[in-house]
């Protein structure tokens, strides 16, 4: 157990670059994109920081680090806590962040005002949501990032990203308002909204409020499923992620991410095995909608003719996979699969972000994918995207060779073929499932055979658009940036790290969940946070 000042810097570091970079003019785009840079590469340096110290002497090896705001002791104040689980998804968030704004650098934040601002209080929502230690806080942090999030999609203007970005703002506010009435219910039940504190008060819920306390769930539940797109509440997903910029799409792949981690988080906590008569709630359903989106995802990915969509299509599948492990999980499963989801949860992240950023430099070949982005609009009902010109710049030499080699480093993994991180990360999840005496092991036979059949779906729609970008040409070369391509080239030297070192982050994966088997690590952890007046009454 840590304190110090370190825990609050994720949160603290994009909001003061975001509000100073309001002062500057929108002309002086080198200073707010410099600026951008280093308070990205400030949070990769604390991010990593953060993940070392998760890793000390701590109970089951899961050290936590905290930050009591104000000084008011747990459970009465705001707190915010850094685990195994919340430095990883701080790593995977920076690691994302940084190519994404290199990419946007060669023309994509001129589209529009504010862009860095924007998206530093994006990074500010994100990091809090993962390091927040109390419900409230946690819908706080999450209105900073959809807000942020409503200005990114908009980024750009043209007909289909402001349709939709409306439908993208009104299915969010209805979730908000399921994720305030789910809290309310839960803190009447309970008198807190703490997680630390609710983990040690759900176990002794009496059998009169325990319908409440589930209700309450519940409704907490469906506002994540929203924010995770989870099939049938995903309609809006596919487009939204279609319309947005570059930059943005790739951005938008951790956000579905947010919605599991809570997910994961809370189920872990409040209906793990040690919440008494609680025990298992949700698994069912949680085994349930994540296999029918990665059903609806793999038909998705036959159906879409252009990559956007495809990409979007993708990621609910990954949604899909990592929601119905941690139902299986909930169910009795074991921490060794939920550990191989985890690594999967990474692995697939960064190849999404990576293929959000490929759309645009392999659409301008003439008469490969504009056309089938067009084909796309015209089966939709939407209109063709308002693109700039590319900024000039150096272009790179062999550009279809750099593209076609990164193109398929992202087949392969988000296809899960050897020999990159995808395969590994579905080996790792689904053998110990397949293994574990309480799975059904037709249910479990089930999910393997779905996530082979997404596989299959994801390589023949990836393929097709291959073909269709590098074949089917009149053989002109289109002209990509260096600063274009590179951010793409970080995120498979990414992917390929990860699968060299497949052992190491594993054996990570693992810890942290064993770690969430044991939500008293993290209840103790927190409770065991002392004051900076140590020995004073609390306020």
């Amino acid at each position: 157990m840590t304190g110090g000042h370190l825990v609050i810097a994720p949160v603290l570091i994009p909001f003061v670059a975001g509000a100073l970079m309001l002062l500057y003019d929108d002309r002086q785009r080198r200073a707010k994109f410099a600026l951008s840079i280093g308070s990205a590469l400030a949070l990769l340096l604390v991010a990593v920081e953060l993940l070392n110290r998760s890793k000390g002497g701590g109970a089951g090896g899961n050290e936590i680090s905290f930050y009591l705001l104000g000084d008011w002791a747990v459970p009465f104040g705001i707190v915010l806590v850094s685990d195994r689980l919340s430095a990883m998804m701080l790593c995977l968030t920076a690691l994302l962040a940084i190519p994404t704004l290199l990419y946007a650098g060669a023309g994509w934040q001129r589209q529009g005002q504010h862009f860095h601002s924007l998206f530093q209080f994006l990074l500010m929502g994100l990091n809090g949501a993962f390091l927040t230690g109390d419900l409230f806080n946690l819908f706080v942090f999450f209105e900073v990032l959809l807000a942020a999030s409503y200005g990114l999609l908009l980024h750009g203007s043209g007909q289909l990203r402001i349709r939709a970005g409306l439908h993208y703002i009104a299915i969010n506010l209805a979730a908000s308002l399921l994720f305030l009435i789910g809290v309310s219910l839960i803190y009447g039940v309970t008198g807190t909204l703490n997680m630390a504190h609710l983990a040690r008060i759900v176990p002794t819920v009496t059998d009169a409020d325990l319908p409440l306390l589930k209700a309450g769930a519940a409704l907490l539940g469906l506002a994540f499923f929203v924010k995770a797109g989870i099939w049938p509440l995903s309609f809006w997903l596919p487009t939204a992620y279609m319309a947005g910029a570059a930059p943005v799409a790739a951005m938008f792949t951790i956000m579905t991410k947010v919605g599991i981690y809570i997910i994961l988080r809370l189920s872990m906590l409040l209906f793990g095995p040690a919440a008494a008569a609680s025990a298992g709630f949700g698994s069912g359903l949680l085994i349930a909608g994540g296999m029918a989106t990665v059903g609806f995802g793999l038909l998705g990915v036959l159906a879409s003719q252009g990559l956007g969509r495809m990409a979007a299509h993708m990621v609910l599948i990954s949604s899909g996979t990592v929601l119905g492990t941690v139902g299986f999980t909930l169910a009795g499963g074991g921490p060794d699969m939920l550990g191989g989801a985890l690594y999967y949860l990474v692995s697939s992240t960064l190849a999404t972000g990576a293929l959000f950023l490929l759309i645009e430099p392999m659409s301008r070949e003439e008469g490969a994918i504009a056309g089938m982005l067009a084909l796309t609009a015209d089966a939709y009902g939407l209109d063709e995207l308002e693109e700039d010109d590319p900024e000039v710049g150096l272009a790179i030499p062999g550009t279809l060779t750099v593209l076609g080699l990164s193109f398929g480093a992202c087949l392969l993994v988000l296809a899960g073929l050897p020999p990159l991180s995808g395969f590994i990360g579905k080996v790792a999840m689904l053998a110990p499932l397949l293994a574990a005496p309480t799975v059904d092991p037709v249910l479990g036979w089930s999910f393997l055979s779905l996530l082979m059949l997404a596989g299959l779906a994801t390589l023949i729609g990836l393929v097709r658009i291959g073909i269709q970008t590098f074949w089917a040409t009149d053989g002109s070369v289109p002209k990509v940036l260096a600063l274009e391509i590179a951010p793409v080239l970080g995120l498979i030297a990414l992917l390929v790290t990860l699968t060299v070192r497949a052992e190491d982050t594993l054996r990570y994966m693992q810890a942290t969940a064993r770690a969430l088997h044991e939500p008293a690590i993290y209840a103790d952890g927190v409770f065991a946070a002392p004051r900076v007046t140590e020995g004073t009454a609390a306020p």
